[in-house]
C-alpha cells in the first residue's frame, strides 16, 4: 500500500531504526516503546493484520515468530534452565485491541517483569 506507514519503514522512505531484516521480514524499534526494548516485527508484503490472513500468510507469520526466537537469544532475553528471563511477543487484532497501525506487526517487549493482564 501507498500511504501505509510500515510500507514506507520497510521501503527505507521514513527512517528506523532497524535491528534485523532478511527477505520476508524487517525488525525496527517501536517509536513508543512501553518496556526497554520494544522492536516490531513487520512482514515486508502488505498484511492488513491478523484478521486478514490468508493459507499463504503461513510461512511469514511462522517466520515472523522465528525471528523474534532469535531476537530474544541475540539480545539475552531468552529464558533461562529455571525459566526466569523471557519477553512479551503481542498482536493487537482491530481498533479495540490497540491496532493502530493497519499493517501486520508483532511487538517484542523485554526489559522489565511485566504483569498481568497488560493494561
Amino acid at each position: 500500500m501507498e500511504d501505509c506507514i510500515f510500507c514506507k519503514i520497510v521501503r527505507k522512505e521514513i527512517p528506523s531504526r532497524g535491528v534485523y531484516e532478511d527477505e520476508l521480514v524487517y525488525v525496527f524499534h517501536d517509536i513508543n516503546p512501553v518496556a526497554p526494548t520494544h522492536l516490531l516485527v513487520v512482514p515486508k508484503r502488505h498484511i492488513v493484520g491478523v484478521q486478514s490472513l490468508e493459507p499463504e500468510d503461513r510461512e511469514v507469520v511462522g517466520h515472523m515468530f522465528y525471528v523474534a526466537r532469535k531476537l530474544g537469544e541475540e539480545l539475552g532475553y531468552a529464558p533461562n534452565e529455571e525459566l526466569a528471563g523471557g519477553y512479551r511477543l503481542v498482536f493487537n487484532v482491530g481498533k479495540d485491541a490497540g491496532q493502530s497501525v493497519f499493517h501486520l506487526h508483532l511487538h517484542f517487549i523485554a526489559g522489565r517483569t511485566m504483569g498481568w493482564p497488560p493494561g
